[in-house]
């Protein structure tokens, strides 16, 4: 998926950053961070529950003291605008490009970049339906498959960039969804009305995505989106890193550790499924992957220091028997 073009790249935006860091010495980075919060914003979605545990297990081995609020995507960036916030790991664009763009044009936050590799979202259906013939939106809105789906799509909390995007579909009558109702409740009621149709072998359509423990558990199929509802390249996703200007600049060192956060949709759809499926507690999910990947917790450090100034690897090695 592109870039606005309004933004730097990635590449571009690690240099900057990584140059701005250079310049200045170590104790005066340590000076401008002269107070210990970190503040997320956490919305209810376990992937993101997971991940942001880590980094706030990491933060405060390093000596910060992190706070994680659970609050709805809207919500969130208008905290951002308003520096009520320092931090976000799930900037899903161009599920949420209104308000992101929005955030962007105030000159108040910082786009860290992409945290996931190999997101995606779209209308997932469930194999069988898949191999009935269902394989694109386009094949929704034909009369018998109508019938067959109840004319009903389901989807996650109204509010959210999902919700928007899926809304302007049907308000658009896209792919003939214009007559369509959407069901929307939240994650869990979504994927619970998902799982009562797969275990009866029913038709059913849902907005999905990856990483999620759904793409383990159900054997889904996600479907074509020729006109491009949710987004270019068949709903490829970033997965944004968003922190506050004024976090940024106070806080060089822990704004490193976040801008180094990268994991695959495998790496996440694992948390997920340790969180939300095997029902492990948050900080034992985030603890248990960063065992089984030590290397990557590794790299998440690379250059990163305690507040104190000692190399950060060494500290959350110990700390956590890595």
């Amino acid at each position: 998926m592109n870039a606005s073009p309004s933004l730097a790249t990635r590449s571009t935006r690690a240099v900057l950053l990584g140059a701005c860091l250079a310049a200045a010495p170590l104790g005066m980075a340590q000076a401008q961070d002269d107070t210990t919060e970190v503040r997320f914003s956490v919305p209810p979605w376990p992937g993101v529950t997971v991940k942001t545990e880590l980094a706030a297990q990491l933060l405060e081995t390093l000596g910060y003291s992190p706070q994680q609020e659970q609050l709805g995507t809207t919500i969130t960036y208008q905290a951002l605008n308003e520096n009520e916030l320092d931090a976000f790991l799930a900037g899903w664009l161009p599920a949420q490009q209104g308000m992101y763009d929005t955030a962007m044009e105030k000159g108040t936050l910082v786009d860290l970049g992409n945290n996931v590799d190999g997101a995606r979202i779209g209308f997932a259906v469930p194999r069988y339906v898949a191999e009935a013939g269902v394989t694109s939106a386009e094949d929704l809105d034909t009369p018998e498959n109508a019938e067959r789906f109840g004319r009903t799509v389901y989807s996650i909390e109204t509010g959210t960039g999902m919700s928007e995007q899926l809304n302007a579909g049907v308000d658009s009558d896209t792919y003939g969804l214009g007559d369509w109702e959407l069901s929307e409740t939240s994650t869990p009621g979504m994927l619970g009305a998902a799982d009562s149709a797969i275990n009866n072998q029913e038709w059913i359509v849902f907005a999905g995505w990856t990483p999620h423990w759904m793409n383990i558990k159900y054997d889904l199929a996600y479907l074509d989106d020729p006109k491009d509802l949710w987004g270019e390249d068949g709903g490829r996703s970033d997965v944004r890193t968003l922190v506050t200007k004024e976090f940024s600049e106070a806080h060089p060192n822990a704004t490193k550790l976040l801008d180094q956060l990268d994991f695959t949709a495998d790496d996440q759809s694992d948390m997920i499924r340790r969180y939300d499926q095997d029902e492990m507690p948050k900080d034992e999910a985030a603890i248990a992957w960063m065992h089984d990947n030590a290397d990557k917790v590794e790299g998440f450090l690379d250059g990163v220091t305690t507040r104190d100034g000692e190399p950060a690897w060494p500290v959350v090695k110990k700390a956590f028997d890595l």
